[in-house]
């Protein structure tokens, strides 16, 4: 690694951190409204950064391009119907949210249901993030992160483990101090700076990919491209790929609703918005980044996979071998340092999730009900001290996985559904009761464990596919907790209290903006639509 390479890391990397601290120096922290929810005072513009930056980081670029390279446009899927889950989140459940005044998820399904489906589920959601959300972000970090610095080269380390230790336990301490020390805002904040840098650094990488392609100009490769790869401008996949056309209305589009409207770590900075209509604001204009996220999250595998075929490069080293290859020398060190300012950012909010989570739902809910606000926060510090670190530990054990981006999709089916299936009934119905949700919640999760890690049940489970397995699941869930709430319905009919902390008027363009990004996302399906391949003709 040049010193060129090295100097513009360390510059860009300090700066963020400057800048972060100067925008937040001034926040208080001593009440756990500033800590867990940045005062209630966070705006558009910060809560799309956050939204953005807080999903976008090493799984999603190696991991998702990787899959780019492997099956073509058809993975953008993950992408263009997130922003509809972004609608969905601004229209539908963000007001239900801020009316409760909430901080967690768990607590809203408290006061749907009772105190013990709070507790079940703010368990599952540490257990998860702990075990599963942490350790990945870490280890797709670090094995990226090593890629464009050639860290073995420059530390003479014997070994690509020991490189991968160093720089798992290096990116998560970073990490844990930006989380565990500075709140919400500073999360939010440091989430938006770095979000810039990695959407220009992105962009960038897909520019000088086209041009490695035919230098005429990025609309020539294109056109390059798609006359090379037909194949892989298809939007709609074929059965043996990673996102068949038929999962889209079945395991993925529930897996996206779950992940942008109800999942604990991605939406804190939503219940931290100043109003209903900055939240709006600031979730539908990372919608409207959304649905061009495919320009930097699968264009750059494909032109991966039209440079790179013939080498026998494993998927998820295509990103990084594009990188190093096409972005030149003063460039690489601005995009690992942005690249790193996306692993802190998916690490901090997951971690600062975890410590809000355990902070009120359990250190204040269970163990100490009279602790003071000085007490609960330190609780969540000293909780984000030891996730950190069992992540940290966790990380390099992942070395080895066919594909991060599909492991990680398969893991949080296990938790994503039966919660996601309880908000769901939850929200739309009033009779259902409290029992209807903890059963589903304890069934849910056994039958999924069950059929991803018991090899008799696991064959049947690859044989429907996956994603429809867990389709299967969730409409089974809400099944059976309408049908006990028909035998067993509660005696009186909920009814949402308004908590009257946030002004919920709307932001006007919301309903507008919405409906646009819906009909784009449509659009662009069947403009590269081939049903040929689906229909099997």
């Amino acid at each position: 690694m040049s010193a060129l390479i090295l100097g513009s890391f360390c510059f860009f990397t300090a700066l963020v951190a400057v800048a972060t601290w100067l925008l937040t120096r001034g926040d208080r922290h001593d009440s756990t409204a500033g800590y867990f929810l940045a005062g209630r005072t966070l705006t558009g513009g910060y809560i799309a950064g956050s939204l953005l930056l807080t999903n976008l980081s090493t799984e999603q670029l190696v991991g998702l391009n990787g899959a780019a390279f492997a099956d073509g446009i058809s993975v953008m899927a993950w992408e263009v119907i997130a922003a509809m889950s972004l609608v969905v989140l601004a229209l539908a459940f963000l007001p239900r949210y801020l009316k409760s005044g909430i901080t967690t998820v768990p607590q809203f399904l408290e006061e749907r249901f009772d105190s013990t489906t709070r507790v079940i589920t703010t368990i599952v959601f540490i257990v998860a993030y702990a075990a599963i959300l942490l350790p990945i972000v870490l280890y797709s970090g670090a094995t990226a992160l090593a890629g464009f610095l050639d860290i073995r080269a420059v530390t003479g380390l014997p070994s690509d483990t020991a490189v991968l230790w160093l720089t798992v336990w290096l990116i998560g301490i970073i990490g844990s101090i930006y989380a565990i020390f500075g709140g919400l805002r500073t999360v939010a904040v440091s989430d938006t700076l770095n979000g810039f840098g990695l959407l220009a650094g992105g962009l960038l990488i897909t520019y000088f990919g086209l041009l490695r392609v035919n230098d005429a100009g990025p609309l020539v490769a294109l056109s390059d491209l798609h006359a090379a790869h037909p194949e892989k401008f298809n939007s709609l996949g074929g059965p043996g790929q990673s996102v068949p056309f038929s999962t889209l209305f079945t395991g993925v589009v529930l897996l996206n609703l779950f992940y942008w409207t109800t999942n604990q770590q991605i939406i804190q900075r939503t219940f931290g918005a100043k109003n209903l209509a900055e939240g709006q604001k600031g979730v539908l204009l990372a919608g409207t980044v959304k649905v061009l996220a495919p320009l930097i999250l699968v264009l750059p595998g494909i032109v991966a996979f039209h440079l790179y075929a013939d080498h026998g490069l494993h998927k998820d080293h295509a990103y990084g071998t594009l990188v190093r290859d096409v972005l030149p020398e003063p460039l690489v060190g601005f995009f690992a340092a942005v690249v790193v300012g996306a692993i802190l950012s998916s690490f901090n909010s997951g971690l600062n999730s975890t410590a809000t989570l355990f902070s009120l739902g359990v250190y204040k809910k269970l163990l100490h009900p009279e602790a003071t606000e000085k007490q609960v926060i330190a609780s969540g510090k000293w909780v984000g001290v030891v996730v950190a670190l069992a992540s940290m530990t966790l990380a390099p054990l992942l070395a080895g996985q066919d594909s991060i981006f599909a492991y990680l999709q398969d893991m949080n089916g296990l938790y994503f559904i039966p919660i996601f299936a309880v908000m769901l009934v939850g929200m739309l119905t009033k009779h259902v009761p409290a029992m209807a949700a903890k059963v589903a919640l304890v069934v849910g999760l056994l039958v999924l464990v069950a059929g991803n890690f018991i090899p008799q049940l696991a064959v049947y489970v690859k044989a429907i596919n996956g994603f429809h397995f867990l389709g299967i699941v969730f409409v089974s869930l809400i099944l059976l907790m309408l049908l006990i709430g028909r035998l067993a319905p509660r005696e009186t009919p909920w009814r949402q209290q308004s908590s009257g902390e946030v002004d919920l008027t709307p932001w006007p363009l919301a309903k507008p903006l919405g409906a646009a990004i819906v009909l784009f996302v449509l659009s662009l399906y069947i403009y590269f639509a081939d049903f040929s391949v689906v229909w099997g003709d």
